[in-house]
């Protein structure tokens, strides 16, 4: 059952939403729990048991850090000064060794699950490069849909007990709910417990307000999802498919219609998502900030499946960056090296881990972690390059918020994205360098025009609507990025015009979807992930 499906939107969720209402409040969260364990069970069945044991094993790791804490803080009082300096050492090593502990066993768990037949294939190839035997052997793995998604939130909640940023949870079934809460265990956003924890379980009551616009959200997701990313599905799958068939202006379409189909299901999976979370009164982080708008690589990752980056930067970045052997490098290098060159390596430090994180958790293949490098590169070059680029802007007298300019380093980026996206989407890292290269042989523009984009599984029609719906989408996104989210405002709009809006929107979405004879429903892309 996915977020898109009518078995979700229209029964599901209703059902879910008159349980919840009839119950007491006090009462409520566990509604919320009850639904989000069926939900997990019907798309994973038995493997919902990961989810109960991450839930448990956070839980107790948390209730543990508290408890050591505790302790510390008795020992402390009966102590003269300098035995007190002796006890924060002491138990500062314990609670890190619990800490450590706790994401070693969840990061244990995801590795076996989503990157064991990948350690085994690339083992193999090296060893038999040299002639040597291997015992292991690949494995059929049942992976539980989500779990990426909710082990990050786990460690994240378990560092913050252990920074003292949050208190423990108490309750096991509290913590269940924060990390299983239905509408995100699929996709995300990846919440911190400090973004949900009071709202799951304040167990409001059900506004109108409330229903009508997480509604319009919803069914915002849906015209992205259904009328653009599964119409762009078949020839990307085509293409991409049969690689090596094609080149030129179609390779090239088709890296820029997997990144629109990627941005208008992972952003319309997040509408939906968020849209479920408002019908409760609850809140959920927006992932996307108009990330077409940026104008650099670096931009477009504070755009782009926001609460993922700031997971990274806050857990990896960060730790990294003031962790022992980068404040001694920081020390030597200014001495030795001078403040740019200490800053460069700095950076390189401290962004690494993050990129070379970011292509693994996306999955056991090395085009993702070719991705994850790739981006990397581009930022730590746009670090390298900053000073020159300053000059030489100063010198031409290039103002930055110049309308040219800005336009000019957008489609700088676009191409960036276009590229990145290409690799990601491709079978491989081969076959993601013969696509690219491919690019540049038989180039003709006149592709774009002719007809040729029309026989990969999608006719005139289907692009007509996939190029009205981009239409609306950059429109809307165009006036967000200036005005503020104009879907969430919608409610707030004089009447007959939301009800026009409300209608037209409805109205696409039934009369202008992908369905009916031919049609087969594509899976959520970031689910796999």
């Amino acid at each position: 059952m996915a977020y898109n499906a009518s078995l979700y939107i229209f029964i599901f969720l209703p059902i879910c939403l008159a349980v919840y209402q009839m119950t007491p409040e006090k009462h409520r969260w566990k509604v919320l729990l009850g639904f989000s364990w069926l939900f997990f069970y019907m798309i994973s069945g038995k493997l919902i048991v990961y989810l109960l044991g991450t839930t448990l094993l956070t839980h107790y790791i948390g209730i543990w850090l508290t408890w050591l804490k505790t302790r510390e803080q008795m020992e402390i009082g009966n102590a003269d000064r300098m035995q007190k300096k002796e006890i924060k050492k002491k138990y500062q090593k314990k609670r890190r060794a619990v800490l450590f502990l706790g994401v070693l066993i969840l990061l244990s768990v995801l590795a076996c699950l989503k990157y064991y037949n990948f350690f085994v294939h690339n083992t193999e190839m090296i060893l038999d490069r040299f002639s040597l035997a291997f015992p292991l052997e690949t494995r059929q793995v049942m992976m539980p849909i989500g779990i990426s998604f909710y082990t990050l939130q786990a460690i994240a909640y378990m560092a913050d007990v252990y920074w003292g940023k949050i208190q423990a949870e108490e309750n096991p079934g509290r913590m269940a709910l924060f990390l299983g809460f239905f509408p995100q265990i699929m996709e995300g956003p990846i919440c911190r417990y400090s973004d949900t924890a009071e709202s799951l379980y304040q167990g409001k009551s059900l506004r109108y307000e409330n229903i009508s616009d997480g509604y319009v959200r919803i069914f915002w997701g849906l015209f992205k999802k259904k009328i653009v990313a599964d119409r762009l599905a078949a020839p990307v799958g085509v293409i991409f498919g049969h690689y090596t068939q094609y080149h030129g202006a179609v390779v090239a379409a088709a890296a820029v219609a997997y990144t629109v189909q990627l941005y208008m299901e992972f952003s319309g999976c997040m509408d939906i998502v968020i849209g479920s979370g408002k019908l409760f009164g609850i809140s959920l982080p927006e992932n996307f900030r108009q990330p077409f708008c940026a104008r650099n690589a670096s931009e477009f990752w504070r755009r782009w499946h926001i609460t993922l980056g700031t997971w990274f930067k806050t857990y990896i970045f960060y730790p990294v960056s003031v962790s022992g052997p980068v404040k001694r490098w920081n020390q030597y290098g200014r001495k030795h090296a001078g403040k740019y060159v200490t800053n460069l390596v700095t950076s390189a430090l401290a962004l690494f881990p993050v990129w070379l994180c970011n292509g693994l958790w996306h999955g056991a293949k090395w085009s993702y972690i070719f991705y994850g490098m790739y981006y990397f590169t581009l930022i730590l070059l746009g670090t390298a390059v900053k000073p020159v680029r300053e000059r030489i802007l100063q010198a031409c007298h290039i103002r930055e918020d110049a309308p040219y300019w800005r336009v000019l380093q957008i489609g700088k980026t676009w191409v960036i994205i276009f590229t990145g996206e290409l690799f990601f989407r491709a079978d491989g890292f081969r076959a993601g360098l013969h696509m690219f290269r491919s690019i540049f042989r038989g180039f003709d523009i006149r592709q774009f025009w002719d007809g040729t984009l029309l026989g990969f599984g999608m006719g005139r029609a289907d692009l007509i609507a996939v190029a009205a719906g981009c239409i609306v989408v950059a429109v809307v996104g165009s006036v967000s990025e200036r005005k503020g989210n104009v879907i969430g405002r919608l409610g707030k709009v004089r009447t007959p015009l939301r009800w026009c809006a409300y209608y037209a929107l409805i109205l696409a979405v039934f009369l202008f979807a992908a369905y009916g004879d031919g049609y087969q429903a594509v899976d959520l892309i970031y689910a796999g992930f």
